[in-house]
C-alpha cells in the first residue's frame, strides 16, 4: 500500500498551521498506536510501506527499531510507541506497516513503525481541537481531531484522533538518529 503525495510541498502554510492544500480543511494519515488512534499530517509524508525486516543498530536507544534497505536508500525505522510512551498491543488483525516521512521533516530518510495505517483522511479544521499548551508533552500535539462515526439510525458517535506534531519530535530526537 503507497500513499504518493499529489501537491507541491513547499506551499506556505494555511492559516491555521495546516499545510493542507485547501484552506479550511487538514489531510491526515490515521494510524494505530496500541489501542489509540493517531494522525500526522499528509504532507509530513512521503509513503507507507508494509513492515520489512529491520536490521537492528547495537547499542541504539530503545526507540530506534533499526534500518532498513528502501529502494537503495538507507532509512531508519523509528518505534512510535516507543518515542511517544504508549504502551499496550494492537488488536490481532492489524499489520505494522512504516510511514516513511518527508524529507522536510529531517535530512535524513526516516520511517516510523506503526501498529496498522487505517486511511488518509480529510478533516475540517473546524473539527480539529489545537493544543496551544507549552507543556513539554502538548508541543509533540499539533491537537485531537473529532472524528464523527455514523452509526444506524439517528446516532452518531465521534471516536479522537490525535494529532502528532511528527516534525517536533523529529527534531527533539534528530541527533540521536
Amino acid at each position: 500500500m503507497t500513499t504518493a503525495q499529489s501537491y507541491q510541498k513547499d506551499e506556505p502554510s494555511s492559516a491555521q498551521g495546516f499545510r493542507s492544500r485547501n484552506v479550511g480543511e487538514v489531510q491526515v494519515v490515521e494510524f494505530i498506536l496500541g489501542t489509540q488512534l493517531f494522525a500526522i499530517e499528509l504532507a509530513d509524508t512521503k509513503e507507507v510501506i508494509n513492515q520489512t525486516d529491520i536490521t537492528s543498530l547495537p547499542k541504539a536507544p530503545s526507540f530506534i527499531k533499526g534500518i532498513i534497505n528502501l529502494r537503495g536508500n538507507v532509512t531508519t525505522i523509528l518505534d512510535l510507541k516507543s518515542l511517544l510512551h504508549i504502551s499496550g498491543e494492537a488488536e490481532q488483525g492489524h499489520k505494522k506497516r512504516v510511514i516513511v516521512l518527508d524529507s522536510q521533516i529531517s535530512s535524513k530518510v526516516i520511517g516510523i513503525l506503526v501498529d496498522d495505517v487505517l486511511s488518509v483522511s480529510t478533516y475540517k479544521t473546524s473539527d480539529v481541537d489545537r493544543d496551544d499548551s507549552s507543556a513539554d508533552h502538548a508541543k509533540n500535539r499539533l491537537g485531537v481531531i473529532r472524528k464523527k462515526i455514523h452509526e444506524t439510525g439517528d446516532k452518531d458517535r465521534s471516536e479522537l484522533v490525535i494529532l502528532v506534531n511528527i516534525e517536533a519530535v523529529i527534531k527533539k530526537i534528530e541527533a540521536n538518529i
